[in-house]
Parts: C-alpha cells; structure tokens; sequence
C-alpha cells in the first residue's frame, strides 16, 4: 500500500445496523485521530492477558508471553507466520496498522482486512492469506484457544478489542458522558475484521448501553467513556 492509511474494510461510521453498513476511511468507525483524550479506567484494558494475576477490575494482569513476531514487518503466511489467532497490546494513539493480504502486489485489490489500532487488537490469519503486514505495532503473540481468564466486568473505553468470556464477562454494559459520535462500539462473531463479522455496531453521543452475549467472540471499543457492567 506504500504507506499507512486509514482505509478499513471493515470500517463504519454513522448509526449503524446490520445489513446498512457503510465503509469510510475512517477504521472501526472513527473520522480521524485517537480522539478522546479522556482518562481512562484500568480495569479491563489494553493491557489485559489472560492467565495472570488479577488485576483492580477482576480481569487477569499481563504476563511476559513470548513473540510469534515483531510488530514491524511484512511476513508470508505459511512460512513466516502460521495461520492463526494473533494479539497485539498496550498500542497507543491509532499508531499500530496492520493488514491481510491476498498477495504481494502492494494494490489496494489484494487488501483482505486492516485496521489501526489503540490499545489491543486481535486477527485471526488465514491459511489463504498471503502476506500479514504490520506497522509500529507492539509485538505478536499467538492466541492460544484454550486459554482460560478471570473475565472482568468494566473496560477500558478505548482498550480496542476484548475477548468475550475471557477479558470481558458477558452482559449488558453502560458507557456515559460520550461527544461527538466518537465512540464507536462493535460487537463481533470472529477477529477476521470483514463486514460479514459484524454482529451490530454503533456510533454514540451520550450514554451507550449494549448487551454483550456469551456467543459473542470479541467486543471492540474506541473513543468511549468507560464500560461498566449495568
């Protein structure tokens, strides 16, 4: 692509519902930069691995886990990198960029998915993929599916993305004191980033409530006041 860019595939933006989503240059929903500078809550957050040691939120504190591969590069999937689910923490001010590519070509043709991220970002690999890139981003680890957590029940508003059941307990949670649509939330079937594993999403102002189900995958968050379990 020859430089990073906010061109999300699986980007919203607006009062989203299934079946209407509209893609934007904005990624995961937002019209620009990291937003909204607030203070943030240390329960649930970027920083959040699971099988550690409890954190003031009830989640697990992070552990050293070693790198399946650095945050910078251009890696072949097969050879380089192996299929699977990866994770990348503690990334600040939308810096870290990533993509799946179909091939090696640099066009925008070959762009699977992408995404910048604050926080934690989660991306399963496929075997069909081609080539993984990421840019200042925080160092890979590989994700084990087996891996069990303490789940919390508040997040960082703008911690990224959380696994369900694992980093966040399911339930229904409330977000208040949002500006400017810049806090967009987004519920997820899988972290292959496509329109098709949106379950629902949404741009907020004000107070945001949504029920996160224990079917869910991932809940993604950024630009939002705190998540408290309500």
């Amino acid at each position: 692509m020859g430089m990073k860019a906010k061109v999300a595939l699986g980007a919203v933006v607006g009062i989203v519902v299934i079946g209407a989503v509209s893609a934007n240059a904005g990624s995961d929903g937002k019209d620009g930069g990291s937003g909204a500078g607030s203070d943030k809550g240390s329960s649930a957050s970027a920083e959040h691995k699971s099988g550690g040691k409890k954190d003031s939120g009830g989640g697990e504190a992070a552990e050293e886990k070693k790198a399946a591969f650095a945050g910078d590069g251009e890696y072949q999937v097969g050879s380089d990198v192996k299929p699977g689910t990866y994770r990348t923490t503690g990334n600040t001010d939308d810096m870290c960029y990533w993509e799946r590519a179909k091939d090696a070509s640099g066009e925008m043709d070959s762009l699977l998915a992408n995404d910048n991220v604050s926080g934690t970002s989660y991306v399963t690999v496929k075997a069909t993929d081609k080539v993984f890139k990421s840019s200042d981003c925080k160092d890979w680890e590989a994700v084990d599916p087996k891996a069990k957590g303490t789940p919390a029940s508040s997040m960082d508003g703008d911690g990224g993305m959380f696994k369900v059941g694992t980093d966040i307990a399911p339930g229904t949670y409330k977000s208040t004191g949002n500006a400017d649509d810049s806090c967009y939330w987004e519920r997820t079937k899988d972290a292959d980033h496509g329109l098709n594993s949106i379950i629902a999403n949404n741009n907020v102002t004000g107070t945001a409530v949504v029920t996160i189900s224990a079917s869910d995958a991932y809940f993604k968050t950024t630009d939002c006041g705190d998540w408290k379990k309500a």
